[in-house]
């Protein structure tokens, strides 16, 4: 094992991916009989160095599967360290009593890892955010048979293959064939004709600004206090009319306030209307 003991820097995917994939090659495959043993040591004595040879022994496989994501766009190296992330919360986790090789158990940990680093990076926007929305991610590209939008049979037969409704497998292929734009555009860019169809240009709301709302916010707050102010001046009945007439949810009549107060629907009428000229003059003044 002494291949193993590489110095720190060269076992860290970096800008020299190269030489890393050539450290990690080096490294020794453990037999079935090594892996038990450090499996062993690890889950049943806590054994730090056991844990380090296992994840180095394991650091090609790793490469391997990281192989496989490189038509995201996405730096080989971050993929293999996200990977790494992956493989050594397996080798935490894994129980040698199980019965199976670690790289079987393992292989899901870092897929795992890598899929949520796609997933977070592919785009700005999140393009999958359910179980069948993964699923079809993942998927659906190597299930395509051809550049173009997929068919109606093609679709149907991805989401029984799948397993999704056939709304989801149409909603992801769109997403998928979109792209993400800038919001003001080419930083770059000093064209007029380019940036009116930016969505800055398009999406602008030329009737709302913050001068605009403050000053709407500030007529409405204004009107709100003067209209308690006056109220808090009438008397205890004249306001319990208006409140009646014009404030609840279910409006009195005048029939319903003459009962209560004992007096002539005429006379509700009145105090109403001498509530509303007292409220009107408050403002009006104010």
């Amino acid at each position: 094992m002494s291949k193993a003991l590489q110095p720190a820097m060269m076992l860290v995917p970096g800008q020299n991916l190269e030489a890393y994939m050539h450290t990690v090659n080096s490294v020794a495959v453990l037999t079935a009989e090594e892996e038990r043993a450090l499996t062993e040591r690890l889950f049943y004595e806590g054994d730090v160095d056991a844990a380090r040879q296992l994840v180095l022994a394991h650091l090609r496989f790793v490469v391997h599967v990281a192989k496989s994501y490189s038509g995201y766009g996405l730096a080989r190296a971050d993929l293999i360290q996200e990977g790494n992330v992956g493989l050594m919360k397996a080798v935490k986790r894994f129980d040698p009593s199980v019965g199976v090789r670690l790289v079987s158990f393992a292989v899901h940990w870092i897929k795992a890892e890598i899929h949520e680093f796609v997933l977070r990076n592919w785009r700005v926007v999140k393009i999958a955010t359910t179980k069948a929305q993964r699923k079809l991610f993942f998927n659906l590209r190597s299930r395509k048979k051809r550049l173009g939008w997929m068919n109606t049979e093609e679709i149907n037969a991805i989401a029984k293959d799948l397993g999704v409704p056939v709304k989801d497998v149409r909603e992801m292929e769109g997403r998928l064939a979109a792209h993400d734009a800038a919001f003001d555009g080419p930083m770059d860019s000093d064209e007029e004709s380019s940036a009116i169809h930016t969505p800055a240009y398009y999406l602008e709301d030329k009737d709302v600004n913050p001068a605009t709302l403050y000053e709407s916010n500030n007529t409405q707050e204004s009107h709100s206090a003067q209209l308690h102010g006056a109220l808090s001046d009438l008397d205890h009945r004249s306001r319990d009319i208006l409140s009646q007439r014009w404030l609840a949810d279910k409006k009195a009549t005048l029939h319903e306030l003459a009962d209560k107060y004992g007096v002539s629907a005429e006379r509700i009428r009145q105090l109403e209307q001498n509530a509303m000229k007292k409220i009107r003059l408050a403002i009006t003044e104010s």
